[in-house]
């Protein structure tokens, strides 16, 4: 069989599921200048607004002024200095854990972890809407997999029930990132300890937005690591920075420095961007007025969704996702809303199931009410489109 790259390509443009980059020309902010113009976006994970703040960004260039550019090697070479060490000290008393440990990005993470965890005596039981980072992360573990339906206890209860394995882990995001609503932690949490399996959670959407100085989901359940014993957060998002986390048990993290391929083999992340994570995560958890404003918002733009009687999913996070069903659809709103002077990009299968193509609204605490209003002005006029 030949690779026919080229047919393949086009079949993905006439089912309107081609996909294509945006070169922007401007710094990380709600108003962005890209080659078509400036544009209001809601499209970025950036929640507090911290990508792009001065203090931030001076504690980049205090960490390249001190450390250089790049780490030069692994954490278990010589890449590991002093700036990755307190931040993961910083990061485990954050989120009210023993030890934390850094990874380049949310997707080595996942894998690091369900790799060092699990072999082919193992089973994963994963949510069958969990980021692709976490469905990867569980087929390359070469442990069985077992797809339980979204947020469906009482069936990964009875999936747990017929599995006998030494090691059984459950892992969920703890909120879902094309959906925005949360998972049943606390439900998970119960279910696992009965049956004597762990739960891992990725709050790559949670940490720094919920919970108390933004600790995330599960401590805005009040579990702890007992309950939840693996713990991912990123930093690329509610911290505007880069890389990501996992967090649990000295044990776990002993565990993970030993046997995690994602952390023994590749560079250890930039110190100097360790320094600026640094800075992002204490403004994060010192003003909580970014928190507090991003919840005002989201209330604000529910509560003009519901006036307009658009088909938007349940989410009190600051992803809103408005559903358009078919990804030709999607692509109408979010063209219209371009012509309106807003980027808004439609998402489509793969990355969301058939037949459930949608506008993944994002809101941040960098939003003024009057870009809300904006917003809400241009989805009054969407064209009715098949």
């Amino acid at each position: 069989m030949s690779f026919d790259l080229e047919a393949g390509l086009a079949a993905r443009r006439a089912a309107d599921l081609y996909r294509q980059r945006r070169v922007a020309q401007s710094p990380q902010e709600p108003g962005r200048v890209f080659g078509e113009g400036a544009l209001l976006t809601f499209c970025s994970n950036d929640y507090l607004g911290l990508a792009n703040h001065p203090e931030v960004s001076a504690g980049l260039a205090r960490g390249s002024e001190r450390w250089g550019v790049g780490a030069g090697a692994s954490h278990l070479l010589a890449g590991h200095t002093a700036a990755h060490h307190a931040l993961e000290e910083e990061l485990a008393d954050a989120v009210g854990r023993p030890r934390a440990l850094l990874f380049s990005t949310g997707y080595m993470a996942n894998v690091g972890v369900l790799g060092a965890l699990l072999d082919r005596n193992g089973v994963v039981f994963s949510d069958r809407l969990n980021h692709a980072s976490l469905i990867d992360a569980a087929r390359l573990s070469r442990a069985e997999v077992q797809i339980y339906p979204h947020c469906d206890v009482a069936h990964l209860q009875r999936l747990l029930a017929a599995v006998n394995a030494p090691r059984r882990l459950i892992v969920t995001d703890a909120v879902f990132s094309m959906d925005g609503n949360l998972a049943p932690l606390a439900e998970l949490a119960a279910l696992a300890q009965r049956t004597g399996a762990w739960l891992m959670a990725d709050d790559a959407h949670g940490f720094g937005v919920l919970g108390p100085e933004g600790a995330g989901s599960l401590a805005q359940a009040g579990l702890d690591t007992a309950a939840v014993p693996v713990l991912m957060g990123t930093l690329g998002k509610a911290l505007g920075c880069f890389g990501a986390f996992v967090a649990g048990s000295e044990a776990l993290i002993e565990t993970l420095i030993q046997h995690a391929r994602s952390y023994i083999y590749t560079t250890a992340l930039p110190p100097a961007l360790a320094e600026a994570t640094r800075v992002a995560l204490r403004l994060a958890r010192a003003e909580s007025w970014r928190r507090e404003k991003l919840a005002f918002l989201i209330r604000r733009f529910r509560d003009g969704v519901g006036q307009l009687g658009l088909p938007l999913l349940a989410s009190d996070t600051p992803i809103q996702p408005l559903i358009a069903g078919s990804s030709s659809r999607a692509l109408a709103w979010s063209a219209h809303l371009e012509a309106c002077g807003l980027l808004v990009p439609a998402v489509r299968p793969p990355t969301v199931p058939q037949g459930t193509a949608r506008l993944r609204i994002v809101l941040t605490a960098a939003h003024g009410e009057g870009d809300v209003d904006r917003l809400l002005e241009a989805l009054a006029t969407l064209p009715e489109t098949d």
